[in-house]
């Protein structure tokens, strides 16, 4: 190569180089003044950061926490007792105490949506970015397989898969991962077509940047805010699909103090001892609520088009 050329494909490596780090610069300032504005401007979104913070906490020590052992039986002794100061919430049909019961499922509930949302979003993301950046025959194949998922409605998909597995936790996961990934790879790949054609990634490609590079270092960092965005969102719905399922007899099984199983548990009392669905109840209300304001309020945040500030 000429002495001239390659000096002026340095320069010009050196200013895309530059202009990227501009840019991230600048879009690292733009994300703080969101933030900042999403905690300090909207109550609302603070509540929810409380709360979803506070059920964390209770994920990683609810049972060293907990002031029973929530597996612990007095049938004769304290069965069905009306909430009191040794039983705060009261005590089930086996005597074990409802409030150690409600933060020790805390764990097994956010463990659930972990684990589902962390295979779909890898799978799903892994899925959309291929098949936006390869287009053509790629692209169709894979988009047409996402589509045969998303065609069945969700959790009549996700019971049959759990049904025909096996009665248990670990197969609900692995029924809730097949529903949750087709719509991150939608996600993705909307974001991959739209980003992979604007002027730096262009530019990348002009310089000769591999395929992989712009689509790892490029495009994929830039679409990360919409799927933080759906990730906030899908945890209240992964819990809540994870209760579904556990309710109806598909998901844990007794003596789990998952939430949705001492829901299914506490039918048959509701007359008689309205503690023992109320209070499981209320903790899966308030969770898939704070994750729902937290979803929306970072979308305000996160996404440039929302059209609420």
């Amino acid at each position: 190569m000429p002495a001239g050329q390659a000096a002026a494909t340095a320069v010009s490596e050196e200013r895309y180089r530059s202009l990227g780090r501009a840019d991230r610069q600048a879009e690292r300032s733009h994300l703080l003044r969101n933030l900042k504005r999403f905690l300090l401007d909207n109550r609302l979104n603070l509540v929810g950061v409380c709360i979803v913070g506070l059920f964390i906490i209770l994920s990683l020590f609810g049972e060293v926490l907990a002031p029973h052992d929530p597996y612990a039986q007095d049938i004769m002794g304290s069965k069905l007792r009306a909430p009191s100061l040794e039983h705060p919430l009261g005590t089930d049909e086996l005597g074990r105490d409802v409030l150690s019961r409600v933060m020790t499922g805390t764990r097994i509930s956010l463990q659930v949506a972990v684990v589902v949302l962390t295979f779909a979003v890898s799978f799903g993301t892994l899925i959309g970015a291929l098949s936006g950046y390869l287009g053509g025959l790629a692209d169709e194949v894979l988009m047409r397989i996402t589509d045969m998922f998303l065609a069945f409605p969700a959790l009549v998909l996700a019971v049959t898969i759990a049904a025909t597995l096996g009665k248990n936790l670990t197969n609900t996961m692995i029924a809730l991962s097949t529903v949750f990934w087709p719509w991150y790879a939608r996600l993705v790949r909307a974001q991959v077509l739209s980003i992979k054609e604007r002027d730096f990634v262009t530019a990348g490609r002009s310089l000769g940047l591999s395929p992989s590079r712009l689509l790892l270092r490029h495009i994929l960092p830039n679409s990360v805010s919409v799927v933080i965005i759906q990730l906030t969102l899908d945890v209240g719905y992964a819990i809540l699909a994870t209760s579904s399922l556990s309710f109806i007899g598909l998901g844990a099984q007794p003596p789990s103090p998952e939430w949705g199983t001492m829901l299914s548990d506490a039918r048959s009392y509701f007359r008689d001892a309205w503690w023992y669905t109320t209070f499981p109840g209320v903790a899966l209300t308030l969770t898939v609520f704070a994750f729902n304001v937290l979803g929306d309020g970072l979308q305000d945040a996160l996404d440039p088009r929302s059209s609420r500030r």
